[in-house]
Parts: structure tokens; sequence; C-alpha cells
């Protein structure tokens, strides 16, 4: 025996297919309707993919150089305006070798590095004729590797003789020999930082471009070396340091350490905050998740304005259909349609006419996110899972919110009046 389906799907379904009825001989005002529609959920769309996928490139970024690093310098690091160097950091006592000698006594399940870097200068580094484009010159001891998590490509890094004796020698960022060296092997070759000439004995891995300029295009010094030739530059700023637990566990009883121990050296009072900086990953990591989590919400703000407008005007044109169809709902009431049968009929061409606009918004985000993603390759966008469902979700909640009003208006009409209406 065929079983019926029960008289609520039939109404459901037929009320269904006389929306989309509607929609097909009201083409423009129908597009003009969910136009609001389409504008909020495509910028949702949108803007969560590129978003995310900022964010995973930011973070994963920030982890490629080690996620249990702790780096601790004379400058406050921060995303964001004002700039990493106030007067009251500037006044800060420069951090030195001897602090990080008095680290690794202190704190011996860490390794401790340092680092000085020159990156604001034209710094001329060239292999006879052929020059690099714009690097930038680091200063390090022979932990360097550890502390940065930067492998060794080719080549070997700097030994503790070498670094103890300022040897000449220099390990390569992996974009200077594509510039200086493009068809031979650079180990073991010369070339000249502002003049003064190296031994090239390594080449380190390929990191990518982060935050706006490359890691990849520098050279690395002993840091004795760097020293004797930037003097002027570890007097201003010191040395930064690089600490980096030899056990995961172990990281916030390192910070601990690290802070008592510097605050002790330096003399910082107990009421006192920190002269100097300790920066990790999942610091820098939340302060960019705040930046983007603001901008994120001003674009959301923006969709919901657009939503606003789509579902009015998906409000007038169901109050417009109620009037035209004034008639023919005096007729269901009179042969005894309830007004729950009315109600959700308008319910659900509101909901389909809105849904409508949040596949095409869904849609136009998805082929948006494509674009992003196929032209600029450094700014993978990804759209979450979750994302397209509620994009669709939130559109039929702005059909079921602004179609209520008429949909209750057209249950509470008189059947004699509206049998009488022309």
């Amino acid at each position: 025996m065929k079983v019926r389906p029960p008289a609520f799907h039939r109404g459901f379904a037929s009320n269904v297919r006389f929306a989309l009825g509607a929609v097909r001989e009201q083409k423009l005002r129908s597009a003009l309707t969910i136009l609001g529609i389409v504008v909020g959920v495509t910028t949702v769309m949108a803007m969560v993919a590129i978003v995310t996928g900022f964010n995973n490139n930011i973070i994963g970024n920030l982890q490629a150089f080690g996620a249990n690093r702790i780096e601790v310098q004379k400058y406050d690091d921060r995303f964001g305006p004002g700039g990493p160097q106030s007067d009251e950091e500037r006044r800060r006592k420069n951090l030195t070798i001897e602090d990080a000698e008095v680290l690794r006594q202190l704190i011996p399940e860490a390794t401790v590095s340092i680092l000085c870097g020159y990156f604001d200068a034209v710094i001329h580094v060239k292999n006879g004729d052929r020059e690099a484009n714009s690097p930038y010159i680091i200063g390090a001891d022979e932990f360097y590797p550890t502390g940065t998590a930067y492998n060794v490509d080719r080549g070997r890094y700097f030994t503790p003789a070498e670094v103890k004796h300022s040897a000449l020698v220099v390990v390569l960022g992996a974009e200077i020999p594509e510039a200086i060296f493009p068809r031979e092997d650079p180990i073991g070759k010369d070339i000249t930082v502002e003049g003064l000439r190296y031994r090239v004995v390594g080449v380190l891995e390929k990191k990518g471009a982060q935050f706006g300029f490359s890691p990849d295009n520098k050279v690395v010094l002993p840091y004795g070396s760097f020293e004797r030739q930037f003097d002027f530059r570890v007097k201003r700023d010191g040395v930064n340091l690089n600490i980096v637990p030899k056990r995961t566990e172990d990281l916030d009883a390192v910070i601990e350490k690290v802070v008592a121990a510097l605050r002790a050296r330096r003399k910082v009072r107990f009421d006192q905050p920190n002269d100097f900086a300790v920066v990790t990953p999942d610091q820098l990591i939340s302060q960019f998740r705040a930046i983007t989590g603001g901008i994120t919400g001003a674009m959301v703000f923006v969709a919901l304005i657009s939503l606003l407008i789509g579902g009015v005007g998906v409000m007038n044109i169901m109050l417009v259909s109620v009037t035209q169809r004034t008639r023919e709902i005096g007729i269901r009431r009179a042969v005894g349609a309830l007004r729950r049968d009315v109600i959700s009929q308008f319910l659900v061409e509101a909901v389909t006419l809105s849904t409508i606009g949040g596949a095409v918004g869904v849609v136009l985000g998805l082929l948006i996110t494509a674009t992003v993603k196929a032209a600029v390759p450094a700014l993978p966008a990804a759209i979450p899972l979750w994302s397209p469902l509620v994009g669709l979700l939130v559109s039929m909640g702005v059909g079921v919110f602004f179609g209520a009003y008429p949909a209750v208006k057209a249950s509470r009409l008189d059947p004699i009046e509206a049998l009488r209406w022309e």
C-alpha cells in the first residue's frame, strides 16, 4: 500500500514551487530584492576566507622559526601602529653576550643563542660584478640554527672556533646564491660584504617571504666579525637572545628563570616593569589575531547592514505579494485553510527567496576565494567548512525574521473582506 505524504509536506513543496515560479515571473524585482543578501553573504564568505588564509600563513611563518622559541630583546615586538621603538625603549640598557653566558650557566635545560642584525641600510654584498638585492646582515654565534629553527641546506654552519676567533666566514640565506652565484656552487667561494672579503661555508634552507620581507635574503656572520665591522650597530641596539628549551614542557619555567635572572642582573626593582622584552610566537600570534579579529568584525558589521537591507527588501516584496493575492487568501480561508497554513505559505516563500540570495552569495564567495588564491599565492585564502553552511543558515534566518510580519498580516485578513477584494 502506497503511503501518502503528510499534507504539511505537500503544502511545503507546493509553496516552494510557487515561490520559484514568482521569482521566474518577476526576475528583476526578485534580483533587486535579494541583492542585499547576496552582498552580505558574499562579503562574509570572502572575508572569512581571506582572513583565515592570512592567519594560517602568518601563524605558520611564526612557528617555522620555532614554536617554543623565546626571544629576549631590547625593544618590544608587536603588530600594529606605534612602531617597535618608543622613547622608553630606546633608553633601556642593551642586552649583551655576557647576559647570554649567565643564562647558559643558570638554565642548562635551554639553548641560548645571540643575534644582532643590521636591517635598515643598503648593504653591498658582491661576488665580482654580481651584487645581491638589498640583503640584511646578521651576527650570530654557533647556536643560531637551534635558536631560530634554521637548518643548513648546503655546506655547514660556523664552528665554535670560528665564532671565538671572529673568522672571516659567512653563511648565506637561500636567496643570496640565486643572485650572485646563479650557475655555480657558492661553498668555498669568496664574497665581499661592504668591501671586506669573506669565505662562504654554508647556505641556509629556504623559509619563504614573511611579513613583507624575505628572511632568506640575508648574510650571517660570526658575531665577533659582525661586531668588528658594524660596531656602531652593536653599541646602539645590543644583541637579541634566542632561547629554546630542550623540552617543550619547560617553556614557562624557562621564561620565569630568564626574567628573574635578567631583572637581577639589570637591577630592576620589584615594583618596576621589565626593561627588556620577552617575546614568544604565541604572543605574536595572539596580537595578530586581535588585529585580524577587529578587521573581521568591521567587515561582518558591513555584511550585517547588507543583510538588513536585503531583509527589508524581502519584507517589502512579501507585503506587496500579500496585497496582490488578497482574494487568493480569502478563497483559501473560505475552503478551510487555517491561519497557520497561510503563515506557512508566506514564510516558505520568504525563506525561499532569501535562500536563493544566500546560495548566490556562497557561490560568489567561493569564486572570489579561488580568484584571490590564484592571484596571490602568498595569501592562501581558505574557506572553513562551516562558512558556506553558516551563510545559508543566516540567509534563511533573514527570510524567517523579515517574512514573519507579512505572513502574520496575511493570516489575519478577514475571509469575507478578502473575497470582496478586486
